[in-house]
Parts: structure tokens; sequence; C-alpha cells
């Protein structure tokens, strides 16, 4: 696997996550941010990951049930539930991310188009509760994978993880 990231997550700050009031909206509906989720144990180095680019703010690995070959996650290293809840820096620097991965993801995969998904909340579809952007390169008339479907070989993953950093010149 191409390195495991060990990055820890700053503490929360009073009221922000830890109260079940987004920062942002003042939604107290929200549920707080779990930091036992699969993304935030990512970042711990609890879980290993396929990561293929990091900034200060961000971290993007390959899925493991992939869409598409190529389909990467980009995070913020903030905890951060969704597009409700997350700073707006740190919401451009993901963003900034995800268009960094869309251009290397083009290159490494002769794609065609990319696709870029983002779902807040279980209604919409978010299943890790950790805020994170899908980018997944495709080509004119293959259909995606269904999603959650298959786990991809981890030598597969391997490969695509050197395409990507290669692409990304990291």
């Amino acid at each position: 696997m191409v390195g495991a990231a060990s990055i820890w997550l700053a503490p929360r700050a009073a009221g922000a996550h830890g109260s079940g009031m987004s920062a942002l909206t003042g939604n107290s509906n929200m549920t707080a941010y779990d930091d036992q989720n699969a993304f935030a144990k990512i970042l711990r180095g609890e879980i290993p990951s396929f990561k293929v680019y990091e900034t200060d703010r961000t971290f993007a690995f390959l899925d493991i049930m992939p869409r598409s070959p190529g389909h990467t996650l980009v995070i913020p290293k903030a905890p951060a539930r969704g597009i409700l809840d997350i700073a707006e820096d740190d919401l451009a620097e993901v963003a900034r991310s995800a268009k960094r991965i869309a251009v290397g993801a083009m290159k490494a995969f002769s794609a065609d188009g990319i696709i870029i998904q983002q779902f807040s909340e279980p209604a919409s579809g978010q299943v890790v509760l950790h805020l994170h952007m899908h980018v997944m390169p495709v080509k004119a008339g293959v259909a995606l994978l269904p999603a959650q479907t298959h786990k991809q070989d981890m030598d597969v993953l391997a490969e695509h993880a050197k395409r990507m950093i290669a692409a990304l010149g990291n």
C-alpha cells in the first residue's frame, strides 16, 4: 500500500462540532461529528489507505469500492460531518484538491470526463459521516459500477495509486 496517513485530528472547538450544533448553519438538529468514523481513522493511521495526494488541510485516497478506475475520495483533515458544518476555508481547500485530483485522474486513466459528487447526511446517501468528495474519471460509453458493490483487489488499487501519484507529480 502507498503510505497510510499518520495525521491526528485537531481537537474540536467547543460549540462547533461537539455540541451537535452546526458551526455555519446553527442547525441544532444535526448530529455531532463522530471521530470514530472510518475516514477519521484513516487520517489517524488506524486504517490503511492508498494515499494519492495530501495538503496541510486535505487528504486524498482511492476508494476501496470504486465505481470507476481511479475513483478517489478527497477529505478535509478538520473534523466535518458534511458540507453544512465545514469551515469555508477548509471547503475551499477540499475543492482545490478535488480539482487537482480530477486533472490527475483524467491523465492517469485517459478519461473522457470527470464526475465529482458530494453527499451530506444519510438521507442524501452519505455513508461515512466525514465530508468527502468522490472524484471519478469516466470514459464515454462506459457506465459507472453500482455504488458499494465490490471491493477492489488490493494489487489493482496499488497500481492505480502509482498511476495517480505519477500523474499528479507527487
